[in-house]
């Protein structure tokens, strides 16, 4: 009686162990999904910025618009 007991205590146990590391197990994998969501956010956001930059106009010149006309007109 004593073996069965113990036996059925350790499988108690180990179904105790196992639920507790599924519950890990899912809210790992929530997490896992959250930050994917977050990371697919931030690489479209970064992908726009970069559109933007290579549609800017890079140069130390003032355009002819924006240049005043020297001081001998």
């Amino acid at each position: 009686m004593d073996n069965n007991y113990t036996l059925t205590a350790r499988i108690t146990e180990l179904e105790t162990k196992v639920a507790f590391q599924e519950l890990i197990i899912e809210e790992l994998n929530q997490s896992l999904v959250d930050q994917q969501f977050a990371i697919d956010k931030l690489q479209t956001q970064i992908r726009h910025i970069a559109e933007k930059f290579k549609g800017m106009q890079v140069s130390q010149v003032a355009s002819q618009a924006e240049e005043t006309p020297p001081p001998h007109y």
